[in-house]
């Protein structure tokens, strides 16, 4: 076979009739432009016309200099399927350390990746596969991916590791992790091991959507606890909705997330913690300029980390528990984070406190933050039922109820009478009479694992939880700088209980606290169940 520089994939057997298996004939191009490439260091282009191409039972063992380029989504998409090999997974290419060598002297370098779809939902294993992904390359030097589809794979889509001077923009991923049970690793949209090229890989994260995918829409993960966490990866202008983390952090340094967008996310919209496979968390990052709003657990959960971390300029907003949490998960870092910013977020309409600290913190910043009518979970314990009562696929509404408008934000809704299997799930929002649900699971089109429940079920929900506060402390916090912020509610009723709660079971030591507006909420701007130790708290208003 000749090599061009640029093939087009029709010449060299590949059909794209959505019938015949173009696995062959794509591997047996990519090899052939692969040897030459290594032959005279010319990097080769196959060219993809419109049409469905049918990848099965292996994936393309890719090769360096070879770059793949469709006609768009939607126009050329790649069909992964395994029926004659179910316990195989099926990238549609890959290119790993475990399975082929891959390392910093044997990479795929200068490919690009562009305008095509890749169809993951006819790949099925025995049981749930990491390495079911709709991309796996590990160790790329110089890649491009841009403008992909990838949807409905059984692990990630875009599971590619080890990125040096590489971009990945304009990927849209969709319902990955579809065999995902929401705890194994992988399952996410955009997935990227780091640490393989050493303490700096240069990557760009751009303009990417992920949403409805089993774990996290995009996160970073340290691949070995011995690697030092990198400098260089920047994640900026993307969409991160309905997975069960937004962007998470485990394990970069420095990591720069710029103009994000983070919301509907089950547990968090950014994560910082232990829970990638070396349980490492990140450090030294930096969160600006993001709307992290109406996801049903927190808006910024962050521990595991020894610090520092930055989050200036974000609006938090509108989700189900925390608007940040400090907490730390067993098996990763437990000491005190240091340096911990939070600067001119408005943290506003969150269920439960606005700021919540519950691992210790050693000279955080608090500064010009709005920190406003937090607390929403203010509705009383009701429970319900007959007459009026009826769920849809994502609400329950009953006609004579009167709720606080979002008064029962993040609660779990049980439903069932005596008789009855119990159900349940979690609230985002409600009006006076009705409901608003999250998806059983990120992808999910209902709130109900069997279907929703008939005309007149009885439902129940808790009661809210107090004190509700604009900052709480519940751990050491030793010399905090908390300056210029309003902490206050002006809402009708006023939902937010105290401005700052320092919990019984905290310590409070040194630091200053000074300049800020503490006055308006529903009871004592302040309360002290164990009494600051030292420092200065003076010209605070109320």
């Amino acid at each position: 076979m000749t090599a061009p520089l640029t093939a087009d994939a029709h010449e060299y057997g590949l059909v794209g009739d959505g019938v015949a298996d173009d696995r062959p004939a794509l591997q047996k191009l990519v090899d052939a432009l692969g040897d030459a490439t290594a032959a005279d260091g010319r990097p080769r282009t196959v060219r993809v016309p419109a049409g469905r191409y049918a990848i099965r039972d292996r994936p393309v063992l890719w090769r360096s200099g070879v770059s793949l380029v469709g006609a768009g989504r939607g126009a050329t998409c790649f069909e992964l399927s395994n029926p004659g090999a179910p316990t195989r997974p099926v990238p549609l290419a890959w290119f790993t350390t475990a399975q082929h060598g891959a390392g910093r002297d044997r990479h795929i370098a200068d490919v690009t990746f562009a305008h095509f779809e890749i169809d993951g939902l006819r790949v099925e294993t025995e049981e749930y596969e990491v390495l079911a992904k709709g991309l796996g390359l590990q160790y790329v030097l110089r890649g491009r991916f841009a403008d992909l589809y990838i949807h409905d794979t059984a692990a990630t889509g875009f599971g590619c590791d080890f990125l040096q001077d590489t971009v990945v923009e304009g990927v849209l991923t969709e319902r990955c992790g579809r065999q995902d049970p929401g705890e194994a690793m992988g399952g996410a949209g955009i997935g990227i091991g780091v640490g393989g090229w050493g303490p700096v890989e240069r990557l760009a994260v751009t303009d990417c959507t992920a949403r409805g995918n089993g774990t996290n829409g995009i996160f970073l993960e340290l691949q070995q606890d011995d690697w030092v966490p990198p400098r260089g990866i920047r994640i900026t202008a993307c969409h991160t909705e309905d997975n069960r983390y937004g962007i998470s952090d485990w394990g970069a340094d420095g990591l720069v997330v710029t103009g994000c967008t983070m919301l509907g996310n089950h547990v968090a919209g950014f994560d910082v913690s232990a829970q990638g496979t070396t349980s490492v968390g990140g450090r030294g990052g930096i969160v600006t300029g993001c709307v992290i709003d109406a996801n049903p657990g927190d808006g910024i959960a962050l521990g595991n980390t020894p610090g520092p971390y930055g989050f200036h300029g974000n609006r938090v907003s509108n989700n189900g528990r925390y608007g940040y949490w400090e907490h730390n998960l067993a098996g990763g870092d437990q000491e005190p984070a240091t340096d911990i910013v939070l600067e001119s977020n408005d943290i506003h309409d969150n269920a439960l406190d606005g700021i919540r600290v519950d691992a210790p913190l050693h000279e955080p910043a608090f500064f010009g933050n709005r920190i406003r009518g937090n607390g929403r979970r203010a509705a009383p314990a009701t429970r319900g039922g007959g007459e009026g009562v009826h769920c849809g696929s994502l609400s329950l509404t009953d006609e004579r109820a009167d709720w606080l408008p979002g008064g029962h934000r993040g609660k779990e809704l049980t439903v069932g009478g005596p008789g009855q299997t119990e159900v349940t799930a979690v609230v985002v929002d409600n009006t006076a009479a009705e409901l608003t649900l999250a998806p059983v699971r990120p992808g999910a089109d209902t709130a109900w694992p069997d279907g929703a429940p008939g005309p007149g079920t009885a439902y129940r929900l808790p009661d809210c939880p107090a004190p509700r506060t604009g900052l709480t402390a519940a751990a050491a916090v030793t010399h905090p700088y908390v300056h210029g912020n309003r902490v206050r509610d002006d809402g009708h009723p006023r939902t937010q209980i105290h401005a700052v709660w320092i919990a019984p079971e905290a310590t409070w030591t040194g630091g200053r606290v000074s300049g800020n507006d503490f006055s308006g909420n529903a009871s004592a701007s302040t309360r002290f169940d164990s009494a600051p130790s030292g420092g200065r708290w003076r010209d605070n208003a109320g």
